[in-house]
């Protein structure tokens, strides 16, 4: 029964009914005090953060596996990558014996040897006083050859393996080397390979119909930072620097330009920012559209007046000078053909929500897997709800293979049924309407199906970095952090090609008898035409 506004009316009866209520609400409410107090507390006897298992919707989503009792798939021969060296072994067969011809037993082996050349150069001196000095062999660059050039560098990036541990390895086989040395080899003399992994990026920005992009942190110079990956199914590149703001996410999309553009794309960018109409207008009046440095563009916002805006001593939070000059950035991009009608695919971090901007399904999901319970309606809401976002899902991979108009707009409808839904349990209520709130870019896949519903990959391809970050206190020097950054990057770029990382490194430094891989650059562009 209603609670009455009046109780002194109430009959008897009417009375030992509310108190009846009353007393059945109250322990209902112990009750659900209890379980939380009891869930608290196992919270707050973990030590750190509690144990969350990922959703697994990616994998409950993939196609049916073969049924139980199948015959699996035979594992494939082994085919070793090298001529094979044939010999035979005979036997003493008794007298009558049959020759039933050969049995096979492929053995693989591994030869390591240190092998050190003296090369005695001949030296002449001609009548006029100048001396002529004989030439290295093609390939020798230095005391230490393209081979063991090619075994650092594959054992210290691809093999992730430390400096102490690599340089005890050295000596180990016989090699008369330091760790100065080492890392020297490490660094020095790779202007070749920073290049190719500069322009191996600009490949990717220019042809892909998509990229996606993630950090981890990094540490350089004892300082922490952030390493940001950039890549998609073509290539993979790395980029390590002390800030992760969306400043810096547009300077790495840059590739190495240090240009400000000043064109119809950075306008549109300003606007969709919120840049005010006077600040715009007056940049477009302004005269230059084109500016070579961050020192010229900083001249031309100082000769517009254009200044951080503080209000009683604070920045506040629309910064002229920031929207400003990420615009610029922005029309510097599409200037050189940069991520022209691309789509950037992230996990919902602040900095890259840029242009055409999708989200990844796997954290959306993520966040009502993640989402404390504490009653049984409250659990069963969260159950009823994930079901419904995994077989929307689902239907969304498969859409992908076969996207057609009726599906797209029953896709879409079916996505509002779903996140405006009112459980009765708040905060998943909220979460769901922030979820909506992310339609247009959760549901990006509908007018790109080539944009994939996660951002695994990013995912996958920073793990290197994470590996690296254990293993090693970080980069002491600038070029120490590029040198790692590209060649982690190329080593996966290599990895999407089916190329080997020890071949591509035998090509690049000239080793006898490597194979020859084309450049990394041109693969990716070829991969990104269209069929």
């Amino acid at each position: 029964m209603p609670l009455p506004s009046a109780p002194d009316g109430l009959t008897p009866a009417q009375l030992k009914e509310l108190v009846a209520q009353l007393l059945a609400e109250v322990a209902a409410l112990k009750q659900t005090v209890a379980a939380q107090r009891e869930e608290i507390a196992r919270l707050k006897g973990l030590k750190g953060p509690p144990s969350i298992k990922p959703s697994g919707m990616e994998q409950a989503t993939a196609s049916s596996p073969a049924k139980p009792g199948a015959a699996k798939p035979s594992r494939d021969k082994v085919r070793p990558r090298v001529s094979i060296e044939e010999r035979v072994i005979p036997v003493t067969a008794p007298a009558g014996s049959r020759f039933k011809g050969y049995e096979s037993f492929l053995v693989q082996d591994l030869v390591l040897s240190v092998r050190a050349v003296r090369y005695r150069r001949e030296r002449w001196v001609t009548p006029d006083g100048q001396t002529i000095l004989a030439a290295l062999p093609a390939g020798v660059d230095g005391h230490f050859g393209p081979d063991l050039r090619r075994l650092v560098l594959m054992l210290y990036h691809q093999g992730q393996t430390t400096l102490p541990r690599l340089t005890a390895l050295l000596r180990s086989v016989g090699v008369a080397i330091s760790e100065r040395q080492v890392q020297r080899l490490l660094t020095e003399r790779q202007d070749g390979f920073l290049t190719e992994n500069r322009d191996v990026l600009r490949a990717g920005l220019q042809s892909a119909s998509w990229i996606s992009a993630d950090d981890t942190g990094a540490r350089h110079k004892a300082v922490n930072g952030f390493c940001t990956q950039i890549g998609n199914d073509r290539f993979t590149w790395f980029g390590t620097r002390a800030s992760k703001s969306r400043l810096n996410f547009l300077d790495l999309l840059r590739a190495g330009h240090l240009d400000y553009v000043l064109n119809e794309a950075a306008f549109a960018y300003m606007r969709g920012r919120g840049l005010s109409g006077p600040v715009i207008a007056r940049l477009a009046a302004a005269g230059p559209t084109h500016f070579a440095d961050p020192a010229a563009w900083q001249a031309h916002l100082d000769r517009l007046g254009i200044a951080t805006r503080t209000a009683a001593g604070l920045a506040v939070i629309q910064d002229p000078v920031t929207i400003a000059t990420e615009g610029a950035q922005w029309g510097s991009l599409h200037a050189h053909g940069f991520l022209r009608d691309a789509v950037v695919l992230s996990d919902d971090a602040g900095q890259f929500a840029i242009g055409q901007h999708a989200l990844c399904w796997v954290h959306a999901e993520r966040l009502v897997h993640k989402l404390d319970t504490f009653t049984d309606q409250q659990r069963a809401a969260q159950r009823q709800t994930r079901k419904l976002i995994w077989n929307f899902y689902a239907d969304l991979k498969h859409y992908r293979i076969n996207p057609t108009p009726s599906r797209r707009r029953a896709l879409r409808a079916r996505f509002d049924r779903i996140f405006r839904r009112r459980t009765g349990f708040v905060t998943l209520d909220r979460l769901l309407a922030r979820l909506h709130a992310n339609k247009a870019e959760l549901l990006r896949v509908l007018e790109r199906p080539e944009v994939p519903l996660h951002n695994n990959g990013s995912e996958n391809d920073i793990r290197c970095q994470v590996t690296r970050r254990k293993i090693s206190a970080g980069t002491r020097s600038d070029l120490g952090r590029d040198c790692r950054d590209a060649f982690l990057g190329l080593a996966k770029t290599c990895a999407k090609h089916a190329i080997a990382f020890w071949d591509y490194l035998g090509s690049r430094l000239g080793v006898a008898g490597a194979a020859l891989i084309p450049p990394l650059p041109e693969l990716v562009r070829c991969r990104g035409q269209p069929t």
